[in-house]
């Protein structure tokens, strides 16, 4: 059972006090305690992103800047994406890997005029901080400016009409691009990424800022959603959590990432075991699946087929517009094609499930 008894090392996000007044509960997540649900329930949240809009306190997220003559080398050398390919006001999603090819996290990285800004996971803040120190080349600088910018995230289909009236940024962005201008008169950067698969936009400045923003978007109608709505609607896209789907024991290949593993750009950290992944071939992937029998799929229950048992759940949970249980797992080679029928041991049950082509939502406002 979760309580707010939470430990001195605990950190609260600027729109804390925001989330208590809208009483939320409160969960510890990545070092924050961050909103889980608010008291209309997750499905409302999760249906005012998919059809309306609603906006999540991401705050807790960590930031980089990165900066000097050689962060170009050292950022190809630490990251697995091609970041030569990024224009300024463009951004990239990657992630950075051991020499083995286990990931220590997945990231975005934003190219500005004079630097890179990098967003990674928020429990991961230390340690990515040291091993990029560990890594850069002389001549690059790295900035943690985590504890200095607050975040938020407004999607849903009817985000770009709702920010629109706040901002002087032209919201006409191409995914994956970002602007520097204002929103409700403050400084900010605003960012056409999001991690729900609709149409969406985070917005990064100060927390006085983003508490403003935060307040003034809530009065344009956008809702306010916690965790576990984010949660069913990444996995519904088949989105990786790091700690959950993706860590330091799985490889860019496997996990289905080789769409940003750029093997050809020249040798990176972890490029050897990962081009041996890719030309050997996966003994395992991570698959996206959903319940053809009435149940809800959780991290750590065995996926099974007649000749035993073949991977495991690394995620799951009840989706609301298909009404059936989905989820990801990693499945062996060679079951783990699309169509394969699984079971997903539930307790003392074998319930039957299919793996599916991802996305499980496809007609979102995503590229809208």
């Amino acid at each position: 059972m979760i309580t707010e008894t939470l430990d001195q090392t605990v950190q609260k996000t600027a729109l804390y006090k925001s989330h208590k007044e809208l009483n939320a509960k409160m969960v510890p997540f990545g070092g924050f305690t961050m909103p889980v649900s608010y008291p209309n329930g997750i499905q409302s949240e999760y249906f005012s992103i998919r059809s309306d809009v609603g906006i999540f306190d991401v705050s807790h997220m960590g930031e980089f800047v990165i900066s000097g003559s050689s962060v170009l080398e050292s950022l190809q050398k630490l990251t697995i994406n091609d970041v030569s390919k990024l224009n300024v006001g463009q951004a990239q999603y990657s992630a950075m890997c051991y020499p083995d090819g286990g990931i220590i996290d997945d990231l975005i990285l934003y190219r500005k005029s004079d630097s890179y800004f990098m967003v990674i996971n928020a429990a991961n803040i230390e340690k990515d901080f040291d091993w990029i120190n560990q890594h850069i080349l002389d001549d690059t600088y790295l900035e943690d400016i985590s504890s200095n910018i607050s975040l938020v995230a407004l999607q849903g289909p009817l985000s770009r009409e709702k920010l629109s009236v706040l901002t002087d940024v032209n919201l006409e962005m191409p995914f994956y691009t970002f602007s520097e201008g204002t929103v409700c008169g403050f400084s900010v950067m605003v960012s056409r990424t999001g991690y729900t698969g609709e149409l969406g936009f985070e917005i990064y400045g100060n927390s006085e800022a983003i508490l403003h923003i935060w307040n003034a978007l809530i009065q344009e109608g956008a809702k306010p959603a916690g965790l576990a709505a984010r949660d069913i609607l990444r996995m519904e896209m088949k989105y990786c959590l790091y700690g959950n789907d993706i860590n330091e024991k799985t490889n860019p290949i496997e996990a289905g990432l080789s769409w940003v593993t750029a093997l050809d750009k020249g040798k990176f950290i972890g490029f050897d075991k990962i081009q041996q992944e890719k030309s050997e071939g996966s003994k395992r992937r991570l698959v996206s699946f959903k319940m053809e029998e009435r149940g809800i799929p959780r991290s750590g229950y065995g996926v099974y087929v007649e000749g035993g048992n073949v991977g495991f759940v690394t995620s799951g949970t009840q989706s609301p517009t298909l009404n059936t249980g989905i989820g990801l797992a990693y499945v062996d080679t060679p079951f783990n094609k699309t169509d394969q029928p699984i079971s997903i041991q539930i307790r003392n049950k074998y319930l039957s499930a299919i793996i599916c082509k991802p996305p499980l939502i496809t007609n979102t406002s995503l590229y809208h």
